[in-house]
């Protein structure tokens, strides 16, 4: 008797991993949780405090606050845009300057020596 070839091999799906995402697996959460507190937050004062006609308060908000959303809601190179502004400042805080001496230029012997050496005696 034949005996019928089978596989364990199983295909997994791309969207296997997207469980923890909106829409379909499309939206992080942390994204969507951003995109709306910013819309609040530049929204409110757009429609409560600025002095305008119906007409150009819509067009304003408009402009402003739709791409603040999809930005916000893409993100910036996979990070949210608060992770993104926390590795900014973490860049600006931890940067360091580089040093290097010219070529062809003639330094005095007085700066060609090494600071850190001022205190060893030989």
């Amino acid at each position: 008797m034949e005996e019928k070839e089978f596989s364990n091999v199983y295909a997994i799906p791309a969207n296997y991993t997207d469980s923890g995402k909106l829409l379909g697996g499309m939206v992080e959460t942390r994204n969507a949780i951003e995109a709306v507190f910013l819309v609040i937050l530049l929204g409110y004062p757009e429609l409560m405090w600025i002095p305008m006609s119906t007409t150009i308060r819509i067009v304003v908000m408009t402009v402003t606050l739709i791409p603040l959303a999809v930005v916000a809601v893409m993100g910036i190179d996979g990070d949210s845009l608060l992770q993104y502004l926390g590795h900014i400042v973490s860049f600006w805080f931890g940067r360091r300057k580089l040093h290097f001496r010219r070529i062809g230029y003639k330094y005095d012997p007085k700066q060609l020596k090494n600071p850190g050496k001022k205190g060893k005696k030989k």
